[in-house]
Parts: structure tokens; C-alpha cells; sequence
């Protein structure tokens, strides 16, 4: 377990994640002790710190008296069957908002005899607005401020 503790902690220090989520099945038993481990796994590779999302799925296959009861154990979770469409399409929108609210709106000038990662740029911001003037290309981005930093 020790080697498998390092392994996480190293990758959670290369990948920087923004987020971590510990999906769990709301219908075993064993649920609770799935996600304990997870949060034991996190607090030990010194990932606690990061903001994390509770997936509880497969609610298609318990009863509304398991429904409440995981509700009243666990508020903060995203419950959620993933075949039903508009389930999956709540948590896109959850995880999508979660991010968007994050993020901030920069400008960053391309010299243009960089222009070669303009790409770059498009590829991991979103781009609200383009100028130009004599120093280069000047583009209002919004995107997460380690990601901007990074461009």
C-alpha cells in the first residue's frame, strides 16, 4: 500500500488535478467504506486539500427509501444513474459550472514572431476576444489561472 501511496502522490504532483471524484455504486453495501478509503487515499497523498465531487450512481437500482436515506448520509453528492440521459447531462453541467467559476479573464499579447502558438492557445483557453497591434496579436482569454500562467 505504501508504494501504491507514493505512486498517487507522485502523479498527483506532475497532474496538479483541479478536481478529484470518488464514485462510488449507491447500491452496495459498501459504499461507505469506498469512499472512506478514497478520502484516506487523498488525505494521504496530500490531495485532501483539493476540491473533490461524490458521485453516487446506478440510482436507477434502489428504491426511493434508499434514495432519501443516501440523500440524508450524503448532501453534498451528485446521485445519478448513468443511463439515464438526463442524469449524465446534470453532471456535465455541474462539473462544467464548477470550472467556469474558477476561471478569469486575461490578455495575453503573441509577438508575432510567435505566432506558432496561436494554437496553443486556442487549444487550452477560450479565446473572447482578438486585437492586433505593432507588438503582436493581443487575445482576452478566459481560462483556469494556473493554465493561463502556463501560456
Amino acid at each position: 500500500m505504501a508504494n501504491s501511496i507514493s505512486q498517487a502522490r507522485r502523479i498527483c504532483d506532475r497532474l496538479a488535478p483541479s478536481v478529484f471524484s470518488t464514485t462510488a455504486s449507491a447500491m452496495r453495501a459498501s459504499r461507505s467504506a469506498a469512499v472512506a478509503l478514497s478520502r484516506t487515499v487523498l488525505r494521504e497523498i496530500g490531495a485532501d486539500a483539493v476540491p473533490s465531487l461524490l458521485l453516487l450512481n446506478k440510482l436507477d437500482q434502489v428504491g426511493e427509501e434508499a434514495h432519501i436515506a443516501l440523500l440524508a448520509k450524503h448532501p453534498d453528492a451528485i446521485l445519478l444513474s448513468s443511463k439515464s440521459p438526463a442524469d449524465v447531462a446534470a453532471l456535465r453541467e455541474t462539473i462544467v459550472a464548477f470550472f467556469a467559476a474558477s476561471m478569469v479573464e486575461d490578455e495575453i499579447v503573441l509577438p508575432y514572431a510567435k505566432q506558432g502558438l496561436l494554437g496553443d492557445v486556442y487549444e487550452s483557453a477560450r479565446v473572447l476576444s482578438e486585437d492586433y497591434d505593432a507588438t503582436g496579436r493581443i487575445l482576452k482569454v478566459r481560462d483556469l489561472p494556473g493554465d493561463i500562467a502556463k501560456l
